[in-house]
């Protein structure tokens, strides 16, 4: 009889945690849809955020977020049964709303080095009940970065980059240190041009060229915003510049160069051939 008993406990617990395998998720970052993808949950995501673009089939799902902002009632309406978003980035008043409509709420802190990138696919894992699965990942993960680190460490050469965050010429913000742009240049085997703040600031045409980058670096959205590298190259205090003496603006794609995630190598690899 105990043995039945021991039994029937085992498939009660078996049969729990096959349930709390979702089924419907919703992805609020590039980062974190890129990895539930890798993790095996391509069928399961219902719904994004608009920073999501990628794998290609990631663009037909629907974006719950407007300009990076959500609500209760947009997620609700996809009936998920989970929801994963970056720390911080839900009220608490949301998260109440989504618990109280009985969907799971799970915030990934991201931290933007080689350790915080395996530890973030670690906690996708866990989060998707796929612990397992996601240590295999973040191993895989691992060996590829550090063969993209010593491709970085033969070329040996550091150049000065500065990252420019740009909206047409109305908007547009340089990365300092501790930023996301400052870690990916970093191990892109650069030098971030700007340390005398954290994280962004206004770009001036003073700091520009007390800056004086090698090589200017811009989402791919941002370049085409200023009108492409001839009308860069007109910016003011550019062409005082190394970058823009010779020539040196480069783009890259937003979802791979700041995710920190499973396609961190490709980023490492792409930007360190672009600088």
């Amino acid at each position: 009889m105990k043995k039945i008993s021991f039994l029937l406990l085992l498939l009660t617990c078996y049969c729990q945690v096959i349930a709390a395998v979702p089924k419907r998720i919703v992805t609020l970052s590039a980062a974190l849809t890129e990895t539930a993808d890798v993790l095996g949950f391509a069928n399961s995501i219902v719904a994004v955020d608009v920073t999501s673009i990628y794998p290609a089939y990631i663009n037909k799902l629907p974006k719950v977020s407007n300009n990076r902002s959500v609500s209760a009632e947009a997620l609700i309406a996809f009936s998920p049964d989970l929801v994963l978003a970056p720390e911080g980035s839900v009220s608490k008043e949301i998260q109440y709303q989504l618990k109280s409509a009985g969907i799971r709420f799970v915030s990934i802190k991201q931290e933007y080095s080689v350790k915080g990138a395996l530890n973030f696919i670690r906690q996708v894992a866990a989060a998707l009940q796929v612990a397992q699965k996601g240590e295999v990942i973040a191993r895989q993960t691992e060996l590829k970065i550090n063969q993209a680190l010593s491709g970085v460490k033969a070329k040996g050469k550091l150049p000065k980059v500065l990252f420019i965050y740009a909206r047409g010429t109305g908007t547009m913000m340089v990365a300092g240190k501790k930023s996301s742009l400052a870690a990916i240049i970093n191990l892109a085997g650069g030098v971030n041009a700007v340390n005398e703040f954290e994280d962004f600031k206004p770009y001036t045409t003073e700091a520009l060229v007390k800056a004086n980058p090698d090589v200017i670096l811009l989402f791919n959205f941002g370049y085409s915003s200023l009108g492409g590298i001839n009308s860069i190259l007109k910016m003011p205090g550019v062409a005082q510049t190394s970058a823009g003496k010779h020539k040196k603006i480069v783009q890259m794609e937003p979802s791979l160069l700041v995710n920190f995630s499973v396609r961190l190598d490709q980023a490492i690899t792409e930007l360190n051939g672009k600088i």
